[in-house]
């Protein structure tokens, strides 16, 4: 890249500059127009923990109901508002918006970038999330919640087993969260793709930033199938009378089932891939070395995209499917416990030949992996078509995806707050207590969900609000709802030292880790523009080889937003680009389009009003101003 300016400022200027150009507005107007990654990120993540703590005590509300025979904590019509409640929560805006933000906040800083490729569309995304989150909670207020479940199977999710409007609320919140995933996966790929630094080749690339690659194009291709299902089918049926799954008109209510599933079993892995990512990340830099089997892990994460896509139907095993098609499901569900093998083998050997410190983000990774393998095991059982009809829809199901989903994000996501806590807000956290909090989640953990392999096997079916005490799931239950309590214990303790930390932890250098990647070459936390000036890298872990070899990008102007934009593959310069700055449009196109989609849950015709609002946003949005693309 040529110098565009011939004498040099000195690096103070250059800084004071970057300060300037990067510096999000003040006022409430100036909260609303941010589009840096870095709070974009921390918003997605505080909002998703807070989902997670009320999916958390809609949780222990169904535990209460279900520590007794016929108790009372709760009557039936309850139960099954606060089991869809939580479920809802869970998937769809606690587990992939978490995974998001945390990409979004750390994949430019990994890259070498100074921000996501589309920043108003990361604003954009956000508000989108955050109204969908608000719809559903805002109406559980006024006392309309959706009762028929997370998936919401017709026909019970139609008009005649489900009257009013929670249903619909439901479906419309999935078409906010869903557009919001689409938004991120869209900025990601380009980011990924485009915006890595000079040198930084696929095969330099860090693990992490592999697995949020791979979980974007799988939310491209799995979004917009359960965006049909929930509004198409469902919402469609139930406002404005059209038939595609009422079996009285010609329509079916396996398709809805078909449909829903093609997205529901990839959405375990969009959720899983990320934690993938961490753990490898996690391992690597406190095992001090490199991950073991790089190319073997790129590749089992990419096996593991492809094959996710074809194990829907091992939810649909129950309904009467031809037989040949069941086998091939089964051959998939088995198949894929192969990719995730390999990762956790490649893991182990990077452990045994490292230098391992037992940080309590290690504790977190190990307890994953013990989890996650039980998990695994019940998964393989599962994939069996003669075990699944005997455990279909019984708590041993339940055991089964906790373990995996729990297991396989939340340890996860726990070891990455400690990992990169130091760089999201420049205080340590406090390792004694993250190993209490782990001890007392992984027992706790363990506590609640193996035991209900035990009542599932015993015959305990799920969704059910009470049972007799003659049945003799009684005491298994009761260990399951002490569990349950643990887990909470646990995660009062980790929010205690989050608190805590942020006042009075031990300040953290730039790299307290000693870290090989480059967001660790950034303070703690990063300034707004990341990088004073953009590294190019030699090697797969940068920082970890010696400073001389360590390069930085000259050319680039401080008096804009200007990024590099590099190849695809070998990532070498191809020219630079103006990134546009803060701006109110994003919200206030989130707005418009909300109001309309809200609306349209009570009349059709709100969707001609979420239409023109959301285009009067999208004219101001992109109203050219400044050049965005300049030669080399």
């Amino acid at each position: 890249m040529s110098t565009l300016i011939t004498e040099r400022i000195p690096e103070a200027a250059e800084q004071d500059q970057l300060e300037w150009v990067w510096r999000n507005q003040r006022g409430i107007a100036g909260w609303f127009s941010v589009t840096t990654h870095q709070q974009i990120g921390k918003r997605y993540i505080v909002t998703a923990f807070i989902f997670l703590l009320l999916g958390g005590l809609e949780a222990l509300l169904m535990r209460l109901q279900l520590a007794a025979p016929d108790n009372t904590v709760l009557g039936p019509a309850r139960y099954n508002q606060i089991f869809t409640l939580h479920g809802t929560t869970m998937m769809f805006l606690f587990a992939v918006p978490v995974m998001e933000g945390i990409g979004v906040y750390l994949v430019p800083l990994m890259l070498g970038t100074r921000n996501v490729a589309f920043p108003r569309l990361n604003a954009f995304g956000y508000w989108m999330y955050l109204a969908g989150g608000l719809l559903l909670y805002g109406a559980a207020l006024a006392n309309t919640i959706p009762d028929a479940g997370w998936f919401a199977y017709p026909p019970l999710s139609g008009p005649q087993f489900s009257p009013g409007k929670g249903v619909d609320v439901w479906a419309q919140m999935i078409t906010f969260t869903e557009i919001s995933a689409m938004c991120v996966a869209t900025e990601l790929i380009v980011t990924i793709l485009r915006m890595r630094a000079p040198g930084m080749s696929l095969n330099r690339m860090p693990m992490y930033c592999w697995s949020m690659l791979v979980q974007s194009f799988m939310v491209i291709f799995a979004m917009p199938a359960v965006m049909v299902a929930s509004t198409v089918f469902l919402l469609n049926d139930r406002t404005i009378g059209t038939h595609f799954v009422n079996p009285a008109e010609g329509g079916d209510p396996l398709l809805y089932q078909h449909v829903f599933w093609f997205f529901g079993h990839p959405e375990v892995y969009i959720i899983f891939l990320p934690a993938l990512g961490m753990v490898s990340a996690i391992l690597e830099t406190h095992s001090r070395r490199g991950v073991f089997g790089y190319p073997a892990m790129v590749l089992s994460l990419v096996g593991n995209g492809f094959i996710s896509f074809g194990l829907w139907v091992h939810h649909m095993f129950a309904t009467g499917l031809p037989q040949i098609g069941e086998a091939y499901f089964t051959a998939a569900s088995m198949m894929i416990a192969v990719t995730s093998g390999i990762q956790i083998f490649c893991w182990l050997a990077t452990v045994w030949s490292g230098r391992l410190r037992t940080t309590a983000a290690v504790h977190f990774v190990f307890g994953f992996i013990f989890i996650f393998v039980m998990g695994g095991m019940t998964g393989v059982m599962l994939a069996s078509i003669p075990l699944n009809l005997q455990a279909h829809d019984t708590f041993f199901v339940v055991a089964h995806f906790h373990y995996v989903l729990i297991g396989g994000a939340l340890f996860p996501l726990f070891g990455a707050f400690h990992h990169w806590f130091p760089k999201l807000t420049g205080r340590m956290l406090d390792e004694k207590l993250g190993k209490i909090a782990f001890w007392i989640l992984f027992v706790g953990f363990n506590l609640t969900f193996f035991p209900m392999h035990i009542v599932g096997l015993y015959g305990m079916t799920r969704r059910i609000y009470t049972y007799p005490a003659e049945m003799g799931w009684g005491p298994m239950n009761l260990l399951a709802t002490v569990g349950a309590f643990m887990i909470a214990a646990g995660g009062a303790i980790f929010i205690a030292n989050v608190m805590r930390s942020l006042r009075r932890g031990p300040v953290a250098d730039s790299d307290p880790w000693e870290g090989g990647t480059l967001e660790w070459a950034t303070s703690s936390p990063p300034a707004n523009y990341n990088f004073a000036h953009l590294p190019v890298v030699a090697d797969r872990y940068p920082l970890w080889s010696p400073k001389e070899d360590r390069g930085i990008v000259v050319g680039l102007r401080n008096d804009r937003r200007e990024v590099l934009v590099t190849t695809t593959l070998d990532a070498d310069p191809q020219h630079r680009f103006v990134l546009p700055g803060a701006s109110i449009w994003p919200f206030l196109t989130a707005l418009g389009a909300s109001l309309g989609l809200v609306g349209s849950v009570f009349s059709f015709s709100w969707y001609y009003v979420a239409t023109v609002l959301g285009m009067i946003g999208l004219i101001g949005w992109f109203w050219p101003r400044e050049p965005l693309e300049v030669e080399p």
